[in-house]
């Protein structure tokens, strides 16, 4: 059975983002895992990481009765540990699947519920969370870019093959 229009929209613009992700740090490698450019900002191991944290995130908020951990410095702990870029993409690859596999497996109905009550995105759509997840990535695929170049690496435009 072919997944629903709906869901298969939300899916495929995660899958999109994933692609603008992937092609835009694909010039990063396990040598760079630790540049921050500068003391107290993440390593890009760790944007990749928070990048994959989030996304679990939005599916955690939706899926709960209690809506979003805010708990952001639990989070912000999380990442001190991550220091390899290649086990950060496997968090993003993991990350996005299971994404995708949650809008897969949402009715039309589902993603019409709305998020519980809260300061983020209370009341909204479940299906908002997408758009979110697409911003959210699309922001740090551009902290990344700048970061690539700082290490001398021109990243590849993300909309292209």
């Amino acid at each position: 059975m072919s997944p629903k229009p709906q869901t298969y929209d939300f899916a495929n613009q995660l899958l999109a983002s994933k692609d603008f992700f992937d092609r835009s740090t694909r010039v990063l490698d396990e040598a760079d895992s630790t540049f921050r450019p500068r003391e107290g900002m993440m390593t890009v191991a760790q944007q990749v990481a928070h990048a994959a944290q989030t996304l679990d995130w939005f599916i955690e908020g939706a899926s709960r009765p209690q809506g979003f951990d805010l708990d952001f410095e639990k989070h912000a702990k999380t990442l001190e540990s991550v220091t390899s870029l290649t086990a950060a993409r496997q968090m993003l690859e993991t990350a996005y699947a299971n994404a995708i596999r949650f809008l897969r497996a949402c009715s039309p109905e589902d993603l019409a519920h709305p998020l519980p009550p809260g300061p983020v995105m209370g009341g909204q759509p479940i299906s908002d969370i997408v758009w979110a997840m697409v911003e959210h990535t699309a922001h740090h695929r551009g902290a990344l870019t700048v970061y690539s170049r700082q290490l001398g690496k021109v990243p590849p435009m993300p909309y292209g093959g």
